[in-house]
């Protein structure tokens, strides 16, 4: 697996107070850290344009429950699933400054 051992633990996990998710301190795990910016970008999003988890899953082909375990922090999302996520919401979730959320 790619990263190894590394992304054994869910990104919400690596935080000192999991349950501060998608706001937590991870500033010792910047893998975690990107996750959780991505996490909290695209919360925003969707509060923003009031889109449900089924209308993005649909608008951009990624399965509802991927996007549900990346908005808490259960999983790990791939490179296409943040390009399939961005060109539906014609967004950046990315954050600019990828070690730092």
């Amino acid at each position: 697996m790619v990263g190894g051992r590394a992304r054994s633990a869910a990104p919400r996990d690596l935080a000192e107070d999991p349950q501060a998710w998608p706001h937590a301190d991870l500033a010792r795990h910047p893998a975690a850290a990107v996750v959780q910016a991505i996490a909290a970008a695209l919360a925003g999003i969707l509060a923003e344009r009031r889109l449900s988890l089924l209308g993005l899953a649909t608008a951009s082909g990624v399965n509802r429950q991927s996007i549900a375990d990346l908005l808490a922090g259960r999983s790990w999302p791939d490179v296409a699933t943040i390009a399939l996520l961005e060109t539906a919401l014609a967004a950046r979730l990315w954050p600019d400054n990828a070690s730092a959320p």
